[in-house]
């Protein structure tokens, strides 16, 4: 949950960045600096193969979701963009029935649910009202890219030693986005608010970020993981206020609240669950 406070605080800053540089130049230098800050960590460990193959497999993902967003926000609103990107709560279920024959608990499906509706109303988003465009295709492609990404990082994330795997991930970003740079008009304002939101985007947001991402996923169910990361967009709001950002009314604090239910129906309910199998083992 730590996590998802840290990327909600991250929206202003991320923001602001992209006014002084164009998309792909500021993830080139983010990824590139949280990359080059956990090789120096891990050494030789970068260059395992185990670690080279997972984490290119991961970095792709994670690539696509970043650059998908970021272009179909030029053709969509953002109320629309943080809902539709918000439904790899639900498609999380799905890539992990599909690909790997994991049912989620009940208490997890109805915390999807429950998420699902509270990124509803959170947003503000009218997805039907005027039926979809090609931004919101794209940005349904970030969805299903996140959800993906999730799902194998429950299958990949290692008890120990995950910032090796971490590090292959963030180069591959960078790497990624380089790559597209001619695609676009570069354009970089070197502020002392830009160069800070790089290093604090690339060392907090990222390196430590995913690094505390990938160790808490194994420990922890994908489904349980995405519900927890649909709080990410009400910290955000509510970081977003705090400063003076904007206001939220009685609908966005409705479905803030009907995320945080998600969560503790979905960890809640976990807990409930084992304790009554446990007890009817004991009793059996």
């Amino acid at each position: 949950m730590a996590l998802t406070v840290m990327w909600g605080t991250t929206f202003v800053v991320v923001k602001d960045a992209l006014a002084h540089a164009d998309p792909f130049s500021f993830l080139a230098m983010r990824f590139g600096v949280g990359a080059s800050v956990l090789s120096v960590l891990t050494g030789r460990q970068l260059l395992a193969p185990s670690n080279l193959r997972r984490g290119a497999v991961l970095g792709v993902f994670l690539f696509l979701g970043f650059a998908l967003q970021t272009v179909g926000l030029t053709d969509t609103t953002p109320s629309r963009s943080a809902f539709i990107t918000g439904m790899y709560v639900l498609l999380v279920p799905l890539v992990m029935l599909a690909l790997f024959r994991r049912v989620p608990r009940a208490s997890s499906l109805l915390g999807v649910v429950l998420s699902a509706v509270g990124l509803y109303y959170l947003t503000g988003a009218e997805v039907g009202s005027e039926g979809l465009s090609r931004g919101d295709l794209l940005t349904f492609g970030c969805s299903v890219a996140y959800a993906f990404h999730i799902s194998f990082t429950d299958r990949y994330a290692p008890k120990e030693g995950v910032n090796a795997l971490v590090a292959v991930q963030l180069w591959v970003v960078a790497l990624l986005s380089v790559a597209c740079l001619p695609l676009v008009e570069v354009r970089v304002a070197w502020t002392p608010a830009f160069i800070g939101a790089v290093l604090f985007c690339g060392v907090f947001a990222s390196a430590l970020a995913l690094g505390v991402q990938t160790w808490g996923q194994a420990r922890s169910s994908a489904v349980r993981v995405a519900i927890i990361y649909s709080l990410e967009p009400v910290f955000a709001g509510v970081f977003s206020v705090a400063i003076g950002y904007e206001k939220l009314g009685v609908r966005e604090w409705v479905g803030g609240l009907l995320i945080i239910l998600s969560v503790l129906v979905s960890e809640l309910g976990s807990v409930l669950w084992d304790r009554w199998r446990t007890r009817e083992a004991a009793q059996g």
